[in-house]
């Protein structure tokens, strides 16, 4: 009877390590006011998207697939909860605007994020870039189920300067660099660290929405609006500029040799 009982707790035992094994780690990426032709895989004919292109040859390509929203916050809000925007009040803004009233509205624990079930369910889970649900602590990523963040909380920010704007959870901080590059450099970090669980990882990137900046532009000054400027060239600059984030963002899978057990989705 001990031996019987032994046996079922070693089976016991054995198949939860392979069922936490064998869930996946899940990387998901998101683009902020991206056209559906904005990627050569889709038509787009001015500059080439070969690391996204590569993904999309590589898995499932939707060729009819919608958002919830067409604007940034009520999307979002749909993404975390698996609702429509209109069922969750901040996901009636459209989207959170800068001041005092909008600051009073955010996502919370109230509505159970994809983090939070995730999280329930056993996984480490990080985002990384913009946010865009909520400015106050209460609304933070890190009380939607999220272990850890990086990004900023407005609904957009200046790729050079980012003053003021940047967070590491609840601390704020600065660090030099062009913003896309410093969304992959933080995802891959995340990617190349030890896990003793399987991860989601949502790597929420701003480009290509405004302010119109590539790499090695100037910021913006202080006059000057943020939806200002703009041309085909920078915008096709912050395109490839993304891409070739999403390419360093792939490349850091491969060489975890985690590769084998991961879902993508952008």
């Amino acid at each position: 009877m001990i031996f019987k009982k032994t046996l079922l707790l070693i089976f016991i035992f054995e198949t939860a390590i392979l069922s936490a094994q064998t869930r996946p780690d899940i990387i998901y990426i998101m683009a902020d006011d991206l056209g559906y032709a904005d990627l050569s895989c889709y038509g787009r004919k001015d500059y080439q998207t070969p690391n996204l292109d590569k993904l999309a040859s590589q898995g499932v390509k939707f060729m009819n697939d919608y958002a919830a929203a067409p604007v940034c916050t009520p999307t979002r809000a749909a993404f975390m909860t698996g609702r429509y925007p209109a069922r969750i009040k901040v996901g009636l803004y459209e989207p959170l605007a800068d001041g005092h009233k909008d600051s009073l509205v955010g996502l919370s624990p109230e509505y159970p994020s994809m983090a939070h079930l995730l999280k329930n369910a056993g996984y480490e889970t990080y985002l990384v870039g913009k946010w865009h649900l909520g400015y106050l602590p209460q609304f933070s990523p890190v009380q939607n189920g999220f272990d850890y963040f990086y990004c900023f909380h407005a609904g957009a920010s200046d790729y050079i300067s980012h003053d003021n704007d940047l967070y590491e959870n609840e601390l704020s901080v600065h660090k030099n660099g062009y913003l896309t590059d410093i969304w992959a450099e933080k995802a891959i970090e995340i990617i190349r660290k030890q896990h003793s669980k399987p991860f989601f990882l949502a790597v929420m990137f701003n480009a290509p929405h405004w302010p119109w900046q590539g790499p090695g532009d100037k910021a913006y000054p202080n006059t000057m609006p943020w939806t200002s400027g703009g041309s085909p060239a920078v915008y096709a600059a912050m395109m490839k500029s993304m891409d070739n984030a999403v390419g360093r963002i792939m490349k850091a899978i491969i060489y975890t040799k985690r590769v084998s057990n991961n879902r993508y989705h952008f």
